[in-house]
């Protein structure tokens, strides 16, 4: 749809740099957990944005891809060491450099999967993650 509308060419994701991928990872991911915390509470904006703010930051992201790795096939292992072992400029502000780089590969990984429009393997994977580290929603 997106790609009709704006007559996008279709690409090899995997020759994109794992921060690009992350830098949508990040948006997919934040947008994912919107969606579930709006259909699933009705409370005040400024409250649903501190809970989501609690699961998406790096350290929660870490710990969700840490209880992923055993179910990650060979390709999504292989992304999201790209974006573990990449080096962003930034770091994170309330999480250790472990962490910061873990959730980098992590939202690389969701930002692959949605652009190769994977979108029922993406919000398995994100519930499974959830699920398995522990974070109730």
């Amino acid at each position: 749809m997106l790609d009709a509308a704006y007559a996008l060419p279709e690409k090899d994701w995997t020759q994109y740099s794992a921060l690009t991928l992350a830098f949508i990872g990040d948006g997919v991911y934040d947008l994912i957990i919107r969606t579930i915390l709006v259909k699933r509470v009705d409370m005040q904006g400024n409250k649903l944005h501190h809970k989501k703010a609690g699961i998406v930051k790096a350290e929660t992201q870490a710990k969700t891809i840490r209880a992923l790795l055993p179910v990650l096939t060979q390709e999504e292992a292989a992304v999201y060491r790209r974006g573990r072992n990449s080096k962003p400029a930034n770091n994170a502000k309330n999480a250790g450099r472990r962490e910061y780089l873990e959730a980098t590969g992590f939202e690389a990984l969701v930002g692959y999967l949605f652009l190769q429009r994977r979108y029922e393997r993406l919000v398995e994977l994100i519930r499974v993650g959830l699920k398995e580290a522990g974070i109730n929603l």
